[in-house]
């Protein structure tokens, strides 16, 4: 039975954007680490967070190929749930607590910018494509082993803002050793007010940190990497283009939403 949720809030529900949680989520990544220029990346971090002096500027770059389910088979429906997304965290710190901060996002699906928007992701419409492998050895189909190479793009408003490539190297025993690994996200959930007078007093402004149910990492493999953040005319992405590139990884990973933890509500301040 479909419930209402997201808009629209159809009579039977069955045209919601968005179906209620519990949110299921299963991908494969491609992830490159890489370091941008600390100022640029403070310039990104909203109130509440700063900088982390341990690793000044350190972001990482994700690649991934999701396929979606609620409590309805949507898995059943892939055209409508399954999509591709681009996006990028950096390292912050909030109360002294390492964080992972997404500035840019790009989606290919409606309802997932949705759900997106729900948990603080400022997600955005854009073309992500990444190089996939099959069970049947074939040279169309890159095999994950030492020395195959995986690569991924991603565009929006017909601009290439992304370009990922990672060599496989070996495996990693210890998915904890993976980048991205040991920091909650922390999104800033805002919408914004229409009516005269208010624009400058947003109806949702929180500080709010993701919230991960069982999450596993499968078949995670490390490499060399390689990202590039090319300028492209009105979008500041390429404000955090690499100085210096570090590991990449391809995984795969799957967890659970069903609830975020509001940090701090700014609503009436802002």
């Amino acid at each position: 039975m479909s419930k209402q949720y997201a808009v629209p809030l159809s009579p039977r529900g069955l045209s919601s954007i968005a179906p209620p949680p519990p949110w299921h989520y299963s991908g494969d990544f491609l992830i490159v680490e890489f370091w941008a220029d600390p100022a640029a990346v403070a310039a990104t971090l909203p109130a509440g967070l700063s900088v982390d002096p341990s690793s000044p500027g350190h972001a990482t770059a994700l690649f991934v190929d999701w396929q979606f389910t609620g409590q309805n088979d949507e898995l059943l429906d892939p055209a409508r749930y399954q999509y591709r997304e681009f996006f990028l965290l950096v390292d912050a710190l909030y109360e002294g607590q390492p964080v992972a901060y997404c500035p840019y996002i790009f989606v290919d699906n409606d309802s997932a910018m949705m759900r997106g928007l729900i948990q603080g992701f400022p997600k955005r419409l854009g073309a992500v494509h990444q190089t996939r492998t099959f069970a049947a050895p074939s040279l169309a189909a890159a095999q994950v082993a030492p020395g195959a190479r995986f690569a991924a793009t991603a565009s929006t408003a017909g601009q290439r803002i992304a370009r990922a490539e990672v060599k496989l190297t070996g495996k990693v025993d210890d998915p904890s050793t993976v980048s991205l690994a040991g920091r909650p996200i922390v999104n800033l959930r805002h919408f914004p007010r229409l009516a005269a007078g208010q624009h400058e007093t947003p109806a949702v402004h929180e500080l709010v940190m993701s919230i991960m149910d069982d999450p596993r990492m499968a078949d995670v493999w490390a490499g060399e990497g390689q990202l590039s953040l090319p300028v492209a005319e009105g979008e500041e992405i390429s404000d955090l283009a690499p100085v210096r590139v570090g590991a990449g990884y391809r995984l795969s990973m799957s967890y659970t939403v069903t609830d975020l933890k509001t940090l701090s509500d700014g609503t009436q301040a802002a």
